[in-house]
């Protein structure tokens, strides 16, 4: 079944015997954003119609802000663009971004655990939410550690959403993130990024 089957949230916690709550778990690790990427985006905003379809916000604003703070994670991780996911009949399709673990064998190749999913969406946080959290579902059924925490981000460049999913709890981050405030949205994301991290070195040991 494709994640856009799943329109709501509620369909999803329902589908999948999730327990449902909503607290502000992000805690925002500052990461500093270069001048350079700071002058793109405002030119991206300000001079090009970002917001004309979900590519276009993939292109202009979500994919450079995920690459920057990727960059500082790169040597663990690997972010992957548009790549099918989900080899089985339940779930099955294709997120707009996805953070897994970088390959000992090289970069090509997409490796498990995953740890992030990102959807973009143009306004419809509802749908997207359905979306994120299927995926989540369905990483969580591809990695087989259901006591490693999920996460997963739903934008529409502007407003980012945060949530997490451990074991059958799926926890949604009460508060938003505006990119007007950039410095407070990359800390929010690289907060994620770092938990992250600190798995991947755990289950490593």
């Amino acid at each position: 079944m494709s994640f856009t089957s799943y329109k709501t949230l509620s369909q999803v916690v329902q589908s999948f015997h999730l327990s449902y709550q909503e607290t502000n778990f992000i805690e925002p690790q500052v990461f500093t954003v270069n001048d350079y990427l700071r002058a793109e985006l405002t030119f991206n905003l300000t001079e090009l119609v970002v917001d004309s379809s979900e590519y276009a916000l993939c292109e202009n604003i979500i994919y450079p802000i995920l690459r920057e703070i990727w960059k500082a994670y790169k040597t663990d991780f690997m972010l992957w663009s548009h790549h099918p996911l989900g080899e089985n009949e339940t779930l099955t399709d294709i997120p707009d971004y996805l953070i897994a673990k970088r390959s000992p064998l090289g970069k090509i190749v997409f490796e498990q655990p995953y740890f992030i999913v990102v959807e973009a969406k143009k306004d419809n946080f509802s749908e997207g939410w359905g979306q994120c959290a299927a995926e989540l579902v369905a990483i969580q059924q591809l990695n087989q550690i259901p006591e490693q925490t999920l996460f997963g981000i739903v934008t529409n460049a502007e407003r980012w959403e945060f949530a997490k999913l451990q074991q059958q709890q799926l926890t949604k981050n009460q508060s938003g993130y505006q990119i007007e405030n950039l410095n407070e949205l990359f800390a929010a994301i690289n907060y994620v990024f770092l938990e992250s991290q600190k798995q991947l070195k755990t289950n490593s040991n």
